[in-house]
């Protein structure tokens, strides 16, 4: 079993949609990779598969891509 460290991402607002935030934690160089990686089910928030690039995200709530996670904090 291995370990992943998870990264903090803070907001500025209260809600991301998942599509930026892909982008704003550097997971995906731009729109069409976020479209893409969640079209083919590589993309899981708080441990569910996601599928939806403009589902709301909020504080506390962590995505998985490729074995790297990132938690949101907002402010």
């Amino acid at each position: 079993m291995s370990s992943h460290e998870t990264t903090e991402i803070t907001i500025r607002d209260d809600m991301i949609r998942l599509g930026q935030l892909l982008k704003l934690a550097s997971l995906v160089e731009d729109g069409v990779e976020a479209a893409d990686l969640i079209r083919n089910g590589m993309v899981q928030v708080n441990g569910q598969i996601e599928e939806r690039r403009g589902r709301q995200l909020h504080g506390g709530d962590t995505v998985t891509v490729g074995g790297e996670t990132v938690r949101i904090t907002a402010p």
